[in-house]
């Protein structure tokens, strides 16, 4: 099967301000994006961005609340419930403007002044709400376990913890978004991990370790990885979530213009 590619425009391309990088993307051959967060541009202008490239938005993140204070995301949270729901309402009207079908909820850090277990049924009380009105629209809500040495606090940080959150949830629009630097650095063994659970996995996102950089420029050995997820049946979007060490152009090197979204052979940097 064809591994299809998605470029991260809110980490790569930065050599250019936000909405250039569509078109950058586009002339680098790439025909799938995702990125951050929508909400501080017009989302006439993000679509209009996206048809002139002729791209598909294939995931963006639910509002955090206040990232620059430290916030993470809202789904654990009792007491901000409301701006979950809110948060939830306003990204699936933009996923559909956008004709978006995955969104990642972003789970939130710890409060230290709740028990865990309340914490976590909140979290499963907030997916079984939200899932079935994403259902509704069409759109795959997803997880992502994140590891706790670059997000401390942070309050879901590994796939077996997220698999049973997808399990009580019991939503079939409810995945993992399995991004290969953090389980590699929380938990490794990534292989055994996909191909056990690739049921339950809606996203792939790609970074090397350590640094977070492009493939090839660290431990782990992607010329595996990538050929175990182009023969593993996996239907979803590889995702370029790394950040260059060269320019965002010379950083593409292991990945070949025309293989961009068909099936590729691993190039060492």
């Amino acid at each position: 099967m064809s591994i299809h590619y998605a470029v991260n425009l809110s980490i790569l391309f930065g050599e250019a301000a936000f909405l250039e990088r569509f078109s950058l993307a586009a002339a680098a051959g790439f025909t799938a994006v995702e990125f951050w967060f929508p909400y501080e541009y017009p989302i006439e202008r993000l679509s209009a961005e996206l048809r002139r490239s002729d791209l598909q938005l294939v995931l963006f993140n639910l509002k955090p609340g206040n990232f620059a204070a430290g916030d993470r995301g809202l789904l654990c949270d009792p007491d901000r419930r409301e701006e979950f729901r809110s948060a939830v309402t306003d990204a699936l009207t933009i996923a559909s403007r956008l004709d978006c079908a995955r969104i990642n909820t972003m789970i939130v850090r710890i409060r230290p002044d709740l028990p865990r277990e309340a914490q976590r049924a909140c979290l499963v009380e907030n997916l079984k709400w939200a899932a079935p009105r994403a259902r509704d629209a069409g759109v795959t809500l997803l997880i992502e376990p994140l590891n706790d040495y670059d997000n401390p606090g942070y309050f879901l940080t590994t796939s077996r913890e997220g698999y049973a959150i997808l399990k009580d949830v019991a939503e079939s629009n409810l995945k993992l978004q399995f991004d290969l630097y953090h389980l590699q650095i929380t938990e490794g063994d990534l292989s055994r991990n996909f191909l056990g659970h690739l049921a339950d996995i809606g996203h792939v996102q790609i970074a090397d370790v350590p640094g977070r950089h492009e493939p090839g420029t660290g431990e782990i050995n992607y010329a595996h990885v990538l050929r175990l997820i182009e023969n593993s049946g996996y239907r979803g979007f590889v995702s370029l979530e790394y950040k260059p060490l060269r320019s965002t152009e010379e950083s593409l090197i292991w990945l070949p213009r025309e293989a961009r979204g068909t099936p590729t052979t691993f190039q060492r940097s």
